[in-house]
């Protein structure tokens, strides 16, 4: 999340315009990989005296009776009776699905109509969300606990993940699938200003597996006098199994009459629950489906040579030292958006097999940085670049991007993003004022990640940039070794970055740097969502249905980010797709996009993290005691160099440790206490070492040795912790 955009400029107001016509059907994409092994969860023997026997039904004390009663008339019926607060708490539940057994969960969405309204009065249509199958492998899990005193309940935090999957934990994940407990971390919402609106949310800790059913559970949660929280009437009815005469009680009786044995296999007992309740995760057809079929029929239509291009202007002077030219230009792609692909623009589906279908042609643009090693002797790396937020191609020709080009002899280019490039501005604030204008950001977004893999075809084919004369050395050949591409993402070119290497044929080496997956977890933590905040919270300024929304929207933004496709991004790949190696570059203490949300991508593929991590007197996070090696849960280091994989490194360069909690790194005690007035721009404590990791000379080296065939990831920083140089020492 490199760009910083100023309230104006979100304000813009963009036209958009439908067309349609249809090309030849793709077939339907099949998939591969040992889903069941997605997780690094860890199993805990249910205890022997847990029963998994199911209570016999007894009727409820006309007292208890006349609450329950009191209770479900409170609740409109289609909302789910374990809470009255909101018709979707408690989120993401299976109450809110149907039976489709033509899907890859047997289910299918089914959110109710009517909710969430802005301050107009504009509801939430469900019809984008109920094409799903399942919850978002990311999402939050969210629950109103009237009464709540976090300091008194056992809740895992961030700073020690591991206690979550103990007995002692307050909250439980279980997988129903496997009946594994899930690590994850628990924290009240810091950013309500009301306790009647703060939600208690469960962060999964790794990307929950594809098509599997867990259960999220509460217990011995308690209260500010120090007592233990009374459960729900309605849920105590249905934990008990009382026999109620209630149709909506007796249905959920049913459904968790299956999961509590398995709950209790698990070592998690019904009797005593505060609450509980089930969700299932989305299969891999519905999160990847779209861009695997606009893939495969995009490429089939090109069969092997390279996308129609043109050079529209080449520079050749205000170039940093090293470079020879930057060279723009476009190229066309198979759309498969209306309106001719502008923001705003939706998908468009064939009528016959419902896989998205090409209506004509989408002219993308490109920007390179083209090394003078390279313009003279050849052998020059192909480089796709992936840009910073709501930014553009021309960041391949920013001052840093030339000079690692120049200095690695690697030609970088780069595409909008389109779905979250500087064109998407005004899409993207009128979608946080009317969340029905969303899914055109996840649609356009998958487009965008087809055009990058086209670009990449360009920087590989014989036919492609090579065969152009501005590409040439002075001798006349292709200055590309065009063997094999490789991507480069930044911020935001790392978070889609992630997907759009899981999905692609056109290279099998990445590096996302500073880069992290679930924006339902990220925004809260960047200062670069500020702003736009600032516009969602004028449509709609509830605290509780905020974070509601941030859950609804990450089941659509799967689709466009790393979260939808981490599970197939290294070794479990797509058919049809190679496997990918990655080497994932963060900032300690980044102010932009929160490094907890790389460790759950290492922690999801198994990545082995560098070590030591971090300088022994550095504290992981503000007030959080836990030795690094406990920190980095479920983590294991680096056994030798070089290493043929992948791997996760932290860079540190003096600035203070991230917050417990969903605030910004500058909303921090810590922050504010030391970061007033000259210190906040003079301080190396105070300054946001986003930009910082892609500027130091050993990861510019460690890329070069990375990009190459038979590439490997070196020990650049010699088995000392990667202490970097402030960005504010560079020139570039």
């Amino acid at each position: 999340m490199t760009v910083r955009l100023r309230l104006t400029a979100l304000l813009a107001a963009l036209a958009v315009v439908a067309v349609g016509c249809q090309h030849a059907e793709t077939p339907k994409p099949a998939f591969s990989g040992d889903l069941d092994k997605g997780n690094p969860t860890t199993t805990v023997p249910a205890a022997l005296q847990i029963s998994t026997d199911t209570p016999t039904p007894t009727p409820l004390s006309p007292e208890r009776q006349a609450r329950l009663d009191a209770a479900l008339a409170q609740i409109p019926q289609g909302c789910e009776v374990l809470s009255d607060k909101n018709c979707l708490l408690p989120f993401p539940s299976d109450f809110h699905t149907r039976t489709d057994d033509a899907t890859g969960t047997h289910k299918r969405i089914n959110l109710p109509a009517g909710q969430l309204p802005n301050i107009q009065g504009v509801t939430l249509d469900p019809t984008a969300w109920n094409q799903n199958d399942g919850w978002s492998p990311s999402t939050p899990i969210l629950a109103y606990v009237p009464g709540l005193d976090p300091s008194k309940t056992a809740l895992p935090s961030e700073g020690d993940i591991e206690f979550s999957t103990t007995e002692q934990s307050a909250t439980s994940i279980v997988d129903l699938t496997t009946g594994q407990l899930v690590p994850h971390w628990a924290e009240m919402d810091s950013r309500a200003t009301s306790d009647a609106d703060r939600l208690l949310i469960l962060r999964p800790a790794a990307s929950l597996i594809e098509t599997h059913q867990f259960a999220v559970a509460f217990r011995n949660l308690i209260g500010a006098d120090g007592a233990p929280i009374a459960a729900p009437i309605t849920f105590q009815a249905i934990r008990d199994n009382n026999a109620t005469g209630d149709p909506r009680i007796e249905e959920r009786q049913r459904e968790f009459n299956v999961a509590f044995p398995k709950m209790a296999a698990a070592g998690v007992a019904r009797q005593g629950l505060y609450l509980a309740w089930t969700f299932t995760v989305a299969s891999p057809e519905s999160l990847a489906g779209r861009v695997l079929s606009m893939r495969d029929d995009a490429f089939g239509k090109i069969a092997g040579i390279a996308p129609t291009y043109k050079v529209d202007e080449v520079q050749t002077s205000d170039l940093d030292e090293g470079i020879g030219k930057v060279v723009r230009g476009t190229f066309e792609v198979p759309l498969y958006l209306d309106g001719g692909g502008a923001p705003g623009s939706r998908m468009t589906y064939s009528p016959l097999n419902g896989q998205p279908i090409s209506n004509g042609v989408y002219t993308a643009n490109f920007t390179c940085s083209l090394p003078e090693k390279g313009l003279e002797n050849g052998e020059a790396i192909p480089v796709v670049y992936g840009h910073g937020l709501l930014g553009s191609a021309d960041e391949a020709a920013s001052s840093q991007v030339q000079h690692t080009a120049a200095t690695n002899n690697a030609v970088y280019c780069a595409t909008d993003t389109i779905g979250m490039a500087e064109a998407d501005v005004a899409n993207a604030a009128a979608a946080l004022s009317d969340i029905n204008k969303f899914p055109s950001i996840p649609d356009r977004l998958q487009q965008g990640m087809l055009n990058t893999m086209f670009l990449a075809r360009l920087l590989t084919n014989q036919a492609g940039l090579g065969a152009a004369p501005e590409f040439q050395t002075s001798a006349g050949a292709n200055m590309l070794n065009n063997a094999e591409a490789y991507y480069d993402g930044n911020s935001q070119g790392a978070i889609v970055g992630g997907a759009v290497t899981a999905v692609s044929t056109e290279w099998t080496k990445a590096v996302l740097g500073v880069g992290g997956m679930n924006y339902s977890t990220l925004l809260n933590r960047s200062v670069d969502f500020d702003e736009y905040f600032a516009i969602m919270r004028g449509a709609y300024p509830n605290a509780l249905e905020q974070q509601i929304i941030f859950g609804v929207l990450q089941m659509l933004w799967d689709r466009g980010e790393t979260s939808g496709y981490v599970q197939h991004l290294t070794d479990r790949a797509y058919d049809r797709t190679p496997k990918h190696e990655v080497l994932m570059t963060v900032a300690f203490g980044d102010h932009q996009v929160a490094t907890i949300t790389a460790d759950n991508i290492a922690r999801t593929l198994r990545l082995p993290i560098y070590q030591p991590t971090l300088p022994d007197d550095v504290e992981p996070m503000l007030g959080v005691a836990t030795p690094q090696t406990d920190f980095f849960y479920n983590l294991d280091p680096i056994r030798k160099f070089p290493l043929e994989g992948s791997a996760l490194y932290y860079w540190y360069d003096g600035t203070l440790a991230p917050p417990l909690g969903n605030i910004t790194p500058i909303m921090s005690a810590a922050y504010q206490a030391q970061c007033q007035g000259a210190a906040a721009e003079t301080d190396v404590k105070c300054e946001d070492p986003h930009e910082m990791p892609r500027r130091q000379p050993e990861v510019i080296a460690q890329k070069k040795a990375f990009f190459q065939p038979d590439g490997t990831i070196t020990n650049v920083c010699k088995d000392e912790p990667c202490v970097g140089k402030p960005r504010s020492d560079f020139d570039y």
